[in-house]
């Protein structure tokens, strides 16, 4: 529904996962019945963008929208395949049109949340927060906003900074070619220079499948850089000739130890990618949203700075370490991600990835990734 009333109790800024799911959230808990609450985002939120997967263990509100689960995944390195079994773990993925349809369907049940259609122009503190838009005029108690702080694209150079940049073609075969059971999370083989790179195979079917070449480096790449690899991979390593593109999709997503959580205020909260939800090691966002929007929900019913504990500084740590590696030796990818699964089995890793794991388990993978590289990093970043 739309609304024109000027003043609302929360604005979120951004549609998108972590716009969208806090808004769920706030909109499902009794406690913000009275609670005007408005969206606003320049898109509908209509085709299909991107692609969100994620590993859990139990059942969740999202089960209805999975695309796909898988219970066994691979990492292959030039020197070996390492086969993962997952369980207690599902890998799953969702498309975004069907999460973005969903979450708007359930939040148009609900009389206190309004959606605006709109460009946010500035937004200023004071008693109160000002939402200029392109059309209007808006004001909130608190505003949740998910964009990019203009100062990162400024003072990024300041921080140690590298991009997940991806391009992934969704492909269609006559013949089955494709095991569905099984996720191909990383595979190294094909290689841009002395480059961190690896190829992610998502089998949907027998006979489609999203495949993805994905870099972790400083510098981006032109379209058709991506597409001769996505073209190499397919036709050498999945030795398929015919087959049809049938979706694209493109990304790029900040991996850094910028501090994004120095914008939060009293009264407003960065979210999202522009908060620095998305875990710098890995680029994986999905799970990590859906534990901050509801540290979020209990901030604020607990009368506390909605951001309020958003980070454990210990994982805030052992990514700068990480990526501080990347960074000055960015060929080293290969190797980190082949000492983390071959030396750790996989749900240590994804119980360090979520930011769940012991001091004992993470000690374990320290140690599995004991070299000098690493070292002068945890000296530098120190």
């Amino acid at each position: 529904m739309k609304d024109d009333s000027k003043h609302f109790d929360y604005i979120i800024i951004g549609n998108g996962l972590a716009g969208l799911q806090l808004a769920l959230k706030l909109a499902s808990d009794s406690f913000f019945n009275h609670k005007q609450i408005a969206l606003i985002d320049q898109s509908t939120k209509n085709k299909n963008d991107k692609t969100w997967s994620f590993w859990e263990v139990n059942s969740t509100q999202w089960d209805s929208i999975i695309h796909k689960f898988w219970g066994e995944a691979s990492v292959i390195t030039s020197n070996e395949t390492i086969d993962l079994k997952l369980q207690p773990y599902t890998y799953k993925t969702i498309r975004a049109i069907n999460f973005y349809n969903e979450v708007k369907t359930k939040l148009k049940n609900y009389p206190n949340i309004h959606f605006i259609i709109d460009k946010v122009k500035s937004v200023i503190e004071n008693d109160l927060v000002k939402i200029e838009t392109t059309k209007k005029s808006y004001s909130a108690t608190h505003v949740f906003d998910s964009r990019i702080p203009e100062e990162f694209l400024s003072l990024s150079k300041k921080y140690i900074s590298i991009t997940q940049h991806f391009k992934g073609w969704v492909i269609k075969t006559k013949d089955n070619v494709f095991d569905e059971n099984k996720v191909i999370m990383m595979d190294y083989r094909l290689k841009d220079g002395e480059q961190t790179t690896f190829t992610y195979v998502l089998p949907f079917s027998k006979t489609e499948a999203l495949v993805e070449f994905t870099y972790f480096t400083e510098h981006l790449v032109e379209d058709d850089v991506y597409n001769y690899f996505l073209k190499q991979y397919i036709n050498d390593y999945l030795k398929i000739d015919d087959y049809t593109i049938i979706e694209t999709e493109k990304g790029q997503i900040p991996m850094t130890n910028f501090p994004f959580e120095k914008f939060n205020t009293n009264r407003i909260t960065k979210i999202g990618t522009g908060g620095g939800w998305v875990k710098g090691t890995t680029g994986y966002s999905f799970k990590h949203t859906e534990k901050k929007v509801s540290q979020i929900i209990t901030n604020i019913k607990a009368n506390k700075t909605p951001s309020n504990r958003l980070f454990k500084r210990k994982y805030k740590f052992y990514d700068k370490v990480f990526l501080k590696v990347l960074k000055d030796e960015n060929d080293k990818g290969e190797w980190i991600f082949q000492q983390f699964y071959s030396k750790n089995s996989v749900q240590t890793m994804f119980r360090f990835l979520d930011e769940e794991s012991t001091l004992l388990e993470d000690l374990k993978i320290m140690w599995s990734l004991f070299s000098w590289s690493f070292i002068k990093a945890f000296l530098k970043t120190l």
